[in-house]
């Protein structure tokens, strides 16, 4: 009885539908965590590049040489370093222009920006709906294969004479089974979206505050040039 009643012998034994669903929900798991992992990575390289960057900008450097500085060893994890080069990029293209009028330029520098942000938005929330899918359908799907290996077992009741609890135990076992990995998959997919929301949300609220912070700096200059 305790064999039969083992995890591995449960599923081997469960119905093909049952089997279906616990193998689409361990490979949804599975992918998961492969997008939890380079999440993190992402996560935790952007914060640092955030404030090394930062420090270097605020240091006093001239942004000239900044800006050349990182044009020559450009770091794709920075997206406050992709919104300066993009800013600074626009406003000196439109600086060169004779008669360019300062908030023609402005409004140009803030269109770029505007879609560093958007880009960096994008490679910040990269997966994420996955993870909510995963997140939120998991334990339906395991739900679906509980359900079904439970009406497989009292369906197998009919041609018992005298039904007890060993002729349905294995039925319904395997179809529990089925729920038991649904939470195995949703549960860390609901807490890594939280968690990898909440920081994408932060980093994204430090770089509208950058750009508007760099904006100011070249609203002076171009009013001050003007």
């Amino acid at each position: 009885m305790e064999d039969k009643l083992s995890i591995w012998s449960l599923v081997l034994n469960a119905s093909l539908v049952v089997q279906l669903v616990m193998l689409s929900l361990l490979l949804a798991s599975f992918l998961s965590w492969v997008m939890i992992f380079q999440r993190n990575q992402v996560m935790r390289k952007a914060r640092r590049s955030l404030k090394l960057f930062e420090d270097r900008f605020w240091s006093g450097i001239d942004l000239g040489q900044l800006f050349r500085e990182v044009n020559q060893t450009p770091n794709p994890n920075s997206g406050a370093e992709n919104i300066f080069r993009a800013g600074l990029q626009e406003y000196t293209r439109l600086s060169q222009k004779s008669g360019s009028d300062p908030d023609m330029i402005m409004n140009g520098v803030q269109r770029a920006m505007r879609v560093a942000m958007a880009r960096e938005e994008e490679r910040l929330e990269r997966h994420l709906p996955f993870l909510a899918t995963v997140g939120s359908t998991s334990p339906y799907v395991g739900l679906f294969g509980t359900v079904w290996g439970i009406m497989n077992a009292f369906r197998g009741l009919a041609n018992v004479h005298q039904a007890t609890l060993a002729s349905v135990a294995p039925g319904i076992s395997e179809a529990l089974v089925a729920t038991a990995i649904g939470l195995f998959a949703a549960i860390p997919a609901v807490i890594a979206f939280n968690r990898f929301s909440a920081q994408a949300e932060g980093l994204l609220s430090a770089y509208d505050t950058f750009a508007d912070e760099f904006s100011s700096i070249l609203y002076r200059r171009v009013h001050r040039a003007a």
